[in-house]
């Protein structure tokens, strides 16, 4: 057996050396069945440094465009109110007006009356005391007022006027101030003895209106004394024409 053997590897040997590497099939044995893989070996040594690498893209972030604006959010709460401001400065002044018109009483839209009346015998019911007497006789004619007809004063100037009357009576009075045939107000007063009772209005008359004061039947105005005057008077407060 053992020539054998050797003859067998020494041709195998020469067939390599002079054959060029050639893996065949044929062999001169069956394979063997593989070995148990050996433990691992040690951790090998840290290899050199290498070589600086190139310089990497710069790092600041790249900004995109400008996104679509959002919706409007709802108003925010008021805010607390703020402290008062200093005062600012003066202003330049305005320039001057206008030069008015000299004043010219004869010019003034005036109407007035103011009369007396001294009574004989007792006034007639629902008729016009008929005021008749000037209190002021000495003023010039233009400032005269206007005089009263049959007790009515008559509108001429359209505006307010304002209205008073003074009437001496005894134990009671009641008196109506009427514009045209309408009573605007009735007043009455009573007392024990002698008195004087008084009553004031605004009225607002057009052209042709007339005013007068009349007495009730509930009256006992003083008559047939000339000491007891009465009174009526009536004045324009503003022109509404």
């Amino acid at each position: 057996m053992a020539p054998q053997w050797l003859s067998c590897s020494a041709a195998v040997l020469l067939l390599l050396v002079h054959v060029a590497p050639v893996v065949t099939q044929a062999s001169c044995g069956a394979p063997g069945i593989p070995g148990i893989p050996g433990t691992h070996g040690p951790i090998g040594r840290d290899g050199p440094k290498g070589e600086k690498g190139d310089p990497g893209e710069s790092g600041q972030p790249v900004r995109g465009k400008k996104g679509v604006s959002g919706l409007r959010g709802p108003p925010g709460r008021p805010g607390m109110k703020g402290d008062v401001g200093l005062p600012g400065p003066p202003g330049f002044p305005g320039r001057p007006g206008e030069k008015g018109r000299p004043f010219n009483p004869t010019n003034q839209a005036r109407a007035f009356f103011s009369q007396k009346l001294l009574l004989s015998h007792t006034p007639e019911i629902d008729t016009a005391l008929n005021f008749n007497g000037k209190i002021l006789p000495e003023l010039a004619q233009q400032f005269q007022g206007d005089s009263l007809t049959d007790g009515l004063f008559t509108c001429t100037i359209k505006g307010v006027y304002f209205f008073s009357y003074h009437i001496s009576a005894k134990s009671r009075v009641c008196l109506k101030l009427l514009k045209g045939s309408d009573t605007h107000m009735t007043l009455c007063d009573i007392s024990e003895g002698f008195l004087v009772t008084s009553g004031s209005a605004v009225l607002e008359l057009d052209v042709g209106d007339t005013v007068s004061l009349q007495a009730t039947k509930y009256n006992n105005i003083v008559s047939s004394q000339s000491s007891a005057s009465h009174t009526f008077t009536g004045f324009l407060i503003f022109s509404t024409a």
